[in-house]
């Protein structure tokens, strides 16, 4: 048994999660973690979008476990290899050439974050412009470039340093009576708006951390027809969004648009393996060798895993899956868990329930994971309880997982 004293003595006070679940875990399977007084907890955070095909898949583990035992090359940077190879062809042949997608594929390094400096970085390169925009409620990821894109100021708190180069625009979501994209267009053609134009337009379809926002798809729509008329790259973070997390493989896909660039991470990498990809179109492909680089751009267990985690999304049909799983979401938080003070908004496997503040959500989850579910916050003050369990979570399991969240928001009302 471990004391959690070992963890506050010798560990930064920067952990997070492990104040929201405090317990020690020893073991997970499929959409169970175990601690290490045996209780199990239904999994509804899901290694914050990582884990779309549950804890140790049984079809990815086995893929893993025989490159292990057959000496396969681990660390390769970016040389040449068998695992690079096989994920690189299937890829191309079952995922982007059936959505008609045209893409170069780019190793950033193992995060997501990674991903995003270098689209930036891509961008500011081919259009030879320091300034990108962005919207209001986003996340982007923890190093320099992403922080100056990220809005929430807890994150941007802690840079220490000026955050440049970026425009925030305010999401649709945020005032219905503003035309955004018009307000776009008049900072790009009014001479007087003090605001440079961009290289790139980077978004989220739907703002994870900003309290599970879905962007309309008339406004992404909209969106590119903007960036395509004013010589302006449009990126998609699809990160926490991505790997059939909305219904389809990548989120962008329900408004028929095409990204510039597009960022994956998290559950790419099939397994929890850290790995991360920039796509671009090949036109935009103006990279000199070695300019941009990591030592773990080339893990090679990550590749093995990611291939066997598209195979396993395309032979189990996970994208229809999460079509049906969504209706039986949507069905029971109306039916069941919405009411005056709870708004409720999703797509796919991710929800939010949004209450009146942080306080009243952090009681929430505190409730739920004191009842055996763990389940994460977002949003403005925190005050969105996020849904977000794997894609391959069994019906019955997904329903007791929202029996458990209904009875502590019926508690935690009640209680205020």
């Amino acid at each position: 048994m471990q004391d959690q004293k070992i963890f506050e003595t010798y560990e930064s006070e920067v952990r997070s999660y492990c104040r929201s679940f405090p317990t020690v875990f020893t073991k997970a399977k499929g959409s169970i973690l175990t601690d290490q007084n045996g209780k199990e907890y239904i999994d509804f955070f899901n290694g914050a979008g990582a884990l779309n095909y549950g804890h140790n898949n049984e079809y990815i583990k086995e893929k893993l476990i025989t490159y292990l035992q057959n000496d396969g090359i681990i660390h390769a940077l970016d040389m040449m290899t068998e695992p690079k190879a096989e994920f690189l062809l299937y890829l191309e042949e079952k995922v982007l050439q059936p959505r008609g997608l045209n893409y170069k594929v780019m190793f950033p390094g193992p995060t997501g974050t990674n991903g995003v400096e270098a689209a930036l970085k891509l961008a500011r390169k081919v259009k030879k412009r320091s300034q990108i925009w962005a919207l209001m409620g986003c996340f982007h990821g923890m190093t320099l470039g992403a922080l100056a894109l990220t809005s929430d100021a807890g994150s941007r708190g802690g840079a220490g340093v000026p955050l440049s180069n970026v425009t925030h625009i305010p999401a649709p979501y945020m005032f219905p009576e503003l035309d955004t994209i018009h307000y776009m267009e008049t900072l790009l053609t009014d001479d007087h708006s003090g605001v440079e134009k961009p290289a790139a337009i980077i978004i989220e379809t739907v703002q994870a951390e900003g309290g599970v926002q879905v962007l309309p798809v008339a406004w992404m729509q909209a969106l590119e027809k903007l960036c395509h008329k004013y010589d302006i790259l449009l990126i998609v973070d699809d990160i926490q969004v991505g790997c059939a997390r909305t219904g389809t493989f990548f989120s962008f896909e329900r408004a028929g648009i095409i990204p510039d660039i597009l960022i994956v991470s998290k559950s790419i990498g099939g397994y929890g393996m850290p790995f991360a990809l920039t796509l671009f179109k090949p036109e935009l492909d103006i990279w000199a060798p070695a300019e941009h680089n990591g030592t773990f751009r080339g893990n090679q267990l990550s590749m093995i895993a990611a291939k066997a985690g598209l195979e396993y999304m395309l032979e189990n049909r996970i994208e229809a899956e999460v079509k049906r799983k969504e209706g039986l979401v949507r069905d029971y938080l109306e039916q069941n868990i919405k009411r005056e003070g709870v708004q409720i908004r999703g797509i796919g496997l991710i929800w939010g329930l949004e209450v009146a503040d942080g306080k009243t959500a952090l009681r929430i989850t505190n409730q739920c994971f004191a009842d055996g579910m763990v389940i994460e916050r977002a949003g403005r003050d925190n005050n969105v309880v996020k849904l977000m369990p794997a894609l391959t979570i069994p019906d019955d399991l997904l329903i007791k997982g929202m029996d458990i969240l209904k009875k502590a928001v019926d508690t935690c009302l009640v209680s205020d």
